[in-house]
């Protein structure tokens, strides 16, 4: 049997939300669903948060970018190490994007390169528009570091988390609250999912009035179909919604798991000369996925020797996220740090963590691990 990286994991409520969905007729894109789902969310969320249900996270990202007022010849900095998702909709926008690494603590972005590089761009009066760090793997950026930065120097915040739906900062601010908007994603393989799909949430309620608008093709007021401006066809369908209201009901329940399932590939093999991701005081994260580093030179086998080792066995594993500045499309952009993220990528690799996994599934992977390092 195949043992897959991460899966959707039903809570087994689904299908009646969604039957009510269709018992209502609201099979087109609004409807009951999706607004309960936005408030459901919002509610998770501490209730002070407007939430608006998109089609994907990278659709989520566009609106919130181009609510921004980012545009061409407008520069974007961001994480390097991200989905491609969580870049492309700079481009789309015409603007330029400006890369940043990791702080080795966190794995999240350095904001001391960060804040290096805003005093020096303010010199040179070349500020960027927005600034998107990633909350990678299930883990917060340091959102207060962060908020402050973009205040002082009056740039937009807008927060990739995509992966950290459930996961918290300090104690009190769930994931998904910080800059001006942030975005989530509940793709399939994501902690829960709406078979596809994604939310802008933001603090502002005209931002959220906005994505609203142009995410229903920009149809102004009138009884005809009249557009002062451009929209797209991002709105979330009923029947996607429905199907998060069913996730929705075992988020924390699906975050302890994979929380679990983390701490016991850290027990089993950190013995092995294995390192995990760190998580510094004051955050959880969700442990989306499960990430190990090896040194080859240390255990005489490479993230790649493993990963084909696992492969072999049916055993699905993934290499971290290329980091963006070594990805073609972006050769000779602008990159800020010391190559944290590039040796994570060589020596990083993320491990099957999906909520349904059993412990019996995990031993394996641990097993097939152990036998790959020769141990």
């Amino acid at each position: 049997m195949r043992i897959y990286l991460s899966r959707p994991h039903m809570s087994g409520n689904e299908q009646d939300r969604v039957m009510e969905a269709f018992a209502s007729n609201y099979i087109a894109p609004l409807g009951p669903q999706l607004d309960a789902f936005e408030e459901t969310v919002s509610s998770y969320l501490g209730g002070d948060v407007y939430c608006v249900a998109l089609s994907s996270g990278s659709a989520a990202l566009h609106l919130a970018l181009r609510i921004a007022g980012v545009g061409v010849s407008d520069e974007v900095w961001a994480s390097s190490m991200t989905f491609a998702g969580g870049i492309f909709p700079v481009n789309y926008l015409g603007a330029s994007v400006r890369f940043f690494d990791l702080d080795p603590a966190s794995w999240t972005i350095d904001v001391g390169f960060l804040a290096e590089e805003l005093k020096v761009a303010a010199i040179e009066d070349r500020l960027p528009k927005a600034i998107v760090p990633t909350d990678l793997y299930g883990q917060s950026v340091d959102l207060d570091s962060l908020e402050e930065l973009a205040s002082y120097y009056g740039i937009k915040l807008i927060v990739d988390s995509a992966e950290s739906f459930g996961a918290s900062y300090r104690g009190f601010r769930k994931a998904g609250t910080g800059g001006d908007a942030a975005v989530l994603s509940f793709n399939g393989n994501k902690i829960i999912t709406t078979s596809g799909g994604g939310m802008l949430v933001t603090r502002h309620k005209k931002w959220a009035e906005q994505a609203r608008f142009l995410a229903t093709q920009a149809r102004d007021e009138a009884a005809h179909y009249e557009h002062s401006t451009f929209g797209y066809n991002y709105r979330m369908s009923n029947i996607c919604a429905a199907i998060g209201l069913g996730q929705m009901e075992v988020l924390d329940a699906r975050v302890e798991r994979r929380r679990k399932i983390f701490a016991r590939y850290r027990e089993k093999l950190s013995r092995c000369g294995i390192t995990f991701m760190p998580e510094p005081e004051g955050r959880i994260s969700t442990r989306w996925l499960t990430v190990m580093t090896v040194d080859p030179t240390q255990v005489g086998v490479s993230r790649e020797d493993i990963r084909l080792g696992l492969l072999k066995r049916r055993i699905e594993s993934r290499p971290v996220w290329k980091p963006m500045h070594m990805q073609p499309l972006y050769t000779g952009s602008p990159y800020h740090g010391q190559g944290t993220d590039e040796k994570l990528f060589e020596n990083g690799l993320c491990l099957p963590s999906g909520s349904d996994m059993s412990d019996d599934q995990q031993d394996e992977v641990i097993d097939q691990i152990i036998q790959l390092l020769g141990m």
